[in-house]
């Protein structure tokens, strides 16, 4: 409980924690940030751990020079294609479980269904669009390992999703982080990220419930 008090405090005041995070470790927050990317793309158990937002934060500390630009881009493109290898991985290892219908602790059987009514409406191209959605990006490489996805298709999938998604949320915090109305208002456009980035998946839920009833 306690852990996860400390997580939602994080995910709250996520500025705040970060900045004291670079002037304590220095050097050793791009280890701790790839590692969060890493652990949010790439394990099963951890798809509440910040992304969209933790992107866009270190983008607005780029911008005010506490933090290389370049260098996060490339620690967190590597991080996120990584994560996103090491989850299609565990999925393939964790497959003959999966077809025998075994339960696996940990894993939400409800995010798995959500997660492959996307593959069955976008096929491949889920790997790419799960990127921009908390939960679902965390299972979509997941499903492909379990499925017939091979893994010459899934990396190109991968490589492409990792990219758009870390430049699209870094370089939006480096070039709009630090606009005065932002930096005045920036808990607030951290909790707008995050609201926007769970529509699609709110939308799902009550979308398959709808069908459950008819």
């Amino acid at each position: 409980m306690e852990f996860l008090k400390n997580c939602i405090d994080f995910f709250i005041h996520i500025d705040t924690h970060l900045s004291s995070v670079i002037h304590i470790y220095g050097m050793w927050t791009y280890v701790l940030v790839a590692l969060i990317i890493f652990c949010e793309t790439g394990l099963v158990i951890t798809p509440f751990l910040p992304g969209d937002s933790l992107l866009f934060v270190l983008g607005a500390f780029a911008a005010h020079g506490d933090l290389d630009l370049m260098w996060l881009f490339i620690i967190l493109v590597s991080a996120a294609i990584l994560g996103n290898t090491s989850n299609y991985c565990i999925g393939h290892f964790l497959a003959p479980k999966i077809f025998r219908q075994e339960k696996i602790p940990f894993i939400k059987e409800e995010y798995l269904k959500r997660t492959e009514s996307f593959f069955t409406k976008y096929g491949g191209k889920t790997i790419i669009i799960s990127r921009f959605m908390p939960i679902i990006r965390t299972m979509a490489p997941f499903l492909a390992g379990v499925g017939s996805m091979s893994s010459r298709r899934f990396l190109a999938y991968n490589i492409i999703g990792g990219l758009l998604w870390v430049s699209s949320f870094l370089f939006a915090g480096y070039f709009f982080g630090n606009l005065p109305f932002i930096k005045k208002n920036f808990i607030f456009v951290v909790y707008l990220i995050i609201c926007i980035s769970l529509i699609p998946f709110v939308m799902g839920y009550f979308k398959q419930r709808r069908a459950e009833k008819h």
